[in-house]
């Protein structure tokens, strides 16, 4: 255990020094296992796979790149191969494909590469009036591609530039549309604005939300958005947070919190004992990580975690059931994958929980010299 601060403890998942790590996110690449897994990407080029097991993680590395990887989502995209794929792109403008088994193996290809332009970010979405899924790649210079699979019988994706952008696309992701309804897909670019985009036929619409005289960085979704009402957050490089909501098909924005310019990483989930709070965390070029909560009489912060150089990206995930709560990675400058989980027991009411050796060390005061061990 790396520290315990605010009821908070930190795990370390991978240490590489002073390599950077720039993107993380959990997925189920490994069914059978059970707990999701952590897929980081780094300076290097690497995609780093970190698998959990009985809280211990061993990290499998891909694809050296040479150049830093950014873009990164999962979906079954290609149907050549069983189940879905992990779909990752940077700065040479390559893209892969990575190829999850069941018997816990991994396989990588590179599937495209677009030119001179830089991959940041990666969606999976069903776009195109053609059968199956589609890999949406926005890059810088702005520009938005979709890869699919060719269709005449040869290996290969075809890709396609669909628009020229006018900025960077940092972050995107799905939105909960009605079943059978075309996908909706909020996107944060460096050009300040908060815009959902949409396919109704096969060219792209989109709609602008929220604008600042600012780039904004990072998207995250509450838990429990529908499709009649839908809570996003966003990040601006100034240090501000927002919140948007969409009731009746309206937008609703609130400015949530300004705090240290250059947010580089926001995520939402149930992070406090009480379900009906509304939380998320923020990290960036501070170091800190903050939790934000709304209560009855507003928006309260609080530091949960130091790393140890700046951050660049946090995500919420699922991997221990000895708490009522989410868990939250998070990655950075610092050149490691941190894990903060609350204490075992945390928002489960009256479960009886007992603490680890940890957690132990942490709680109990030094044992007196010559005490029996």
């Amino acid at each position: 255990m790396l520290s315990e601060r605010a009821g908070w403890r930190a795990d370390l998942v991978h240490d590489q020094g002073d390599v950077g790590i720039w993107t993380v996110k959990a997925f189920d690449l490994f069914p059978q296992y059970g707990t999701p897994e952590l897929v980081s990407l780094d300076d290097r080029g690497r995609a780093l796979i970190h698998v959990s097991y009985s809280g211990k993680w061993t990290t499998t590395t891909l694809q050296a790149d040479g150049a830093w990887l950014g873009g990164l989502d999962l979906g079954d995209v290609d149907p050549r191969v069983t189940g879905r794929e992990l779909y990752t792109g940077g700065k040479s403008g390559n893209v892969y494909e990575i190829v999850p088994y069941p018997d816990g193996g991994l396989d990588q290809r590179r599937i495209a590469n677009l030119g001179r332009r830089e991959v940041h970010t990666l969606v999976v979405a069903d776009v195109l009036p053609r059968a199956g899924l589609e890999l949406l790649a926005f890059t810088s210079p702005g520009g938005l591609y979709v890869l699919a699979p060719r269709t005449d019988g040869l290996d290969g994706f075809e890709t396609l530039l669909h628009e020229e952008l006018g900025g960077r696309v940092r972050d995107a992701l799905l939105l909960p549309v009605i079943a059978g309804a075309a996908p909706e897909i909020a996107t944060v670019s460096r050009a300040g604005a908060l815009e959902i985009l949409s396919f109704p036929g096969e060219e792209p619409r989109w709609t602008r939300v929220h604008s600042l005289a600012q780039g904004r960085g990072r998207l995250a979704l509450a838990p429990g958005s529908t499709p009649a009402r839908c809570v996003l957050y966003t990040t601006a490089d100034d240090g501000t947070i927002w919140r948007h909501e969409r009731a009746a098909g309206l937008w609703h924005d609130e400015l949530v919190y300004a705090g240290p310019p250059g947010p580089r990483g926001l995520a939402a989930g149930r992070f406090a004992a009480d379900p009906a709070l509304e939380t998320l965390v923020v990290c960036g070029y501070g170091a800190e990580v903050e939790l934000l909560t709304r209560g009855p009489d507003g928006w309260t912060v609080e530091t949960i975690f130091v790393d140890r150089d700046q951050g660049h990206w946090i995500t919420t995930c699922e991997v221990d059931g000895r708490n009522g709560t989410d868990e939250i990675a998070l990655s950075g400058y610092g050149g490691r994958v941190v894990l903060l989980s609350r204490a075992a027991g945390f928002g489960l009411g009256h479960a009886l929980a007992r603490p680890g050796p940890a957690e132990r060390a942490v709680a109990s005061p030094a044992a007196p010299q010559g005490a029996q061990r």
